[in-house]
C-alpha cells in the first residue's frame, strides 16, 4: 500500500528522486489512472491524509496520493484541466473564488462538486515557555499591516514592538511567523483577522462605506520588511520554528494546535479562546470553513472517487464522535451535515 506523506519525503520514497509535481502527474491512460491524486491545502492535509489512509485499509482500492500545495497552488494544478494528468480533488481552507471558477471553465473543468467538510480556526500561537498574551485584530492589523492610518494619512508601518502597538503589550520586537499568498490560511487571515481589525480604526471603517476596493487594499496588504516572516506551507516547521524562538509568534490552523498543545498556547483573539466549542459556536473571531473539490468529470473514469466521497462525509468520519474530530476538525451541525452528505452523494455542482 502506498504511504501518505508530504510531497518531499512522498517523492524521496515512492520516486527515489526529487521530480517536480508536474513529472510526478505526467500524462497517463484513463485505464492505467487506479488511483486517487489529491492536492492543496495544508490545512485540510492532515484531515484529508487520514480519510485516505483509513480508505486504503479498509476497502479495495489504493490509497490516495495526497499533496500539500497549498490552497491556492492546488486549485491551480486543480483548474489545469480534466484530463488523466491532473489531480482528481484539491483541498482548500477557503471557498474557491470566482477567478478560479473561470480558470478552470477556460480549461475545460466544468462540474465541479464542492463539499464543506468542517470549520476550523486560525490561531496566534507562541512557544508555551511564555505566558499567554491575549491580542485583538485591531493590534494584529497594526502589528502586521504594510500602511497603517498615522495623523490622518496612510504611511509605512512604523511599528517595531508590540508596545508600539499598543503601550499595553510587551516591549519585544514584532516577529510573526506566517503562511505564503498561496495559501488559504493566508487568505482567511487577512479577510477575517486583518480586515476584522481594520474596521475597528474609525479612517479605516469610513473608507470601508465608502470605497471597498481601497479599503481592502489597504486592508489586505502585509508588511514585507521583516516582521512577518512567510514560513512556507508547513505548518510543523512553523511549529518548530516557535520552540526555536519562543519570542516569534505563528500563523496556523487550529488543528495544528490541537495536536501541539504540550509545545505551544495560542493568544485569546477579541478576549475569545481558540477552543473546539468556541469555533463550532462561532465564537472565535478568526474562523472559517474547510472544503474539498472534485471533478465530476472523473468520476466513473479514476476507481474509488465516489466511495472517498462517501467515508470522507460519512458520520464516522466528520461527526461530533469521528475520527477527524480526533485530528482537530469541528465538525457542521448535524443538519448541515446531512444536506452536505445528500449533495455529494448526488455529485451536485457547484453554484456560486
Amino acid at each position: 500500500m502506498t504511504s501518505i506523506r508530504p510531497i518531499r519525503t512522498f517523492r524521496a520514497i515512492a520516486l527515489a528522486s526529487v521530480l517536480p509535481l508536474t513529472l510526478l502527474l505526467a500524462p497517463i491512460d484513463a485505464a492505467a489512472r487506479d488511483q486517487i491524486r489529491i492536492v492543496g491545502s495544508s490545512t485540510v492535509f492532515p484531515f484529508s491524509t487520514t480519510v485516505a489512509e483509513r480508505f486504503g485499509r479498509t476497502t479495495a482500492f489504493k490509497t490516495p496520493i495526497v499533496e500539500s500545495t497549498g490552497s491556492g497552488g492546488g486549485l491551480k494544478l486543480f483548474c489545469a484541466g480534466p484530463g488523466d494528468d491532473t489531480p482528481d480533488i484539491a483541498n482548500a481552507s477557503r471557498r474557491i473564488k470566482r477567478s478560479e471558477v473561470e480558470l478552470c471553465a477556460r480549461n475545460g473543468v466544468r462540474d465541479i462538486v464542492e463539499v464543506r467538510i468542517g470549520f476550523d480556526g486560525i490561531v496566534v500561537a507562541r512557544s508555551k515557555v511564555n505566558p499567554v498574551l491575549p491580542l485583538t485584530r485591531k493590534q494584529l492589523f497594526l502589528a502586521l499591516a504594510r500602511r497603517v492610518p498615522v495623523a490622518g494619512g496612510m504611511v509605512e508601518n512604523p511599528n517595531r514592538t508590540w508596545k508600539e502597538v499598543d503601550p499595553g503589550l510587551p516591549d519585544r520586537e514584532i516577529e510573526v511567523l506566517g503562511p505564503p499568498p498561496t495559501s488559504g490560511t493566508r487568505d482567511a487571515f487577512v479577510e477575517l483577522a486583518m480586515e476584522g481589525g481594520a474596521k475597528q480604526i474609525p479612517m479605516l471603517a469610513t473608507l470601508a462605506k465608502q470605497d471597498k476596493k481601497a479599503f481592502k487594499t489597504a486592508a489586505h496588504a502585509i508588511r514585507e520588511d521583516g516582521a512577518y516572516i512567510e514560513a512556507g506551507e508547513n505548518d510543523n516547521l512553523i511549529v518548530q520554528k516557535l520552540e526555536a524562538n519562543p519570542n516569534a509568534f505563528g500563523i496556523f490552523g487550529f488543528s495544528f494546535l490541537n495536536q501541539n498543545v504540550d509545545r505551544i498556547e495560542a493568544s485569546p483573539i477579541d478576549g475569545v479562546e481558540p477552543t473546539f466549542e468556541n469555533i463550532a459556536a462561532g465564537r472565535y473571531p478568526i474562523s472559517r470553513s474547510l472544503y474539498f473539490y472534485l471533478k465530476k468529470s472523473h468520476v466513473g473514469r479514476v476507481p474509488g472517487l465516489r466511495e472517498y466521497i462517501a467515508e470522507f462525509t460519512s458520520e464516522r468520519a466528520v461527526g461530533p464522535d469521528g475520527y477527524l474530530a480526533d485530528k482537530g476538525l469541528i465538525p457542521l451541525p448535524e443538519a448541515d451535515r446531512r444536506t452536505v452528505r445528500k449533495a455529494a452523494s448526488a455529485l451536485e455542482p457547484l453554484h456560486l
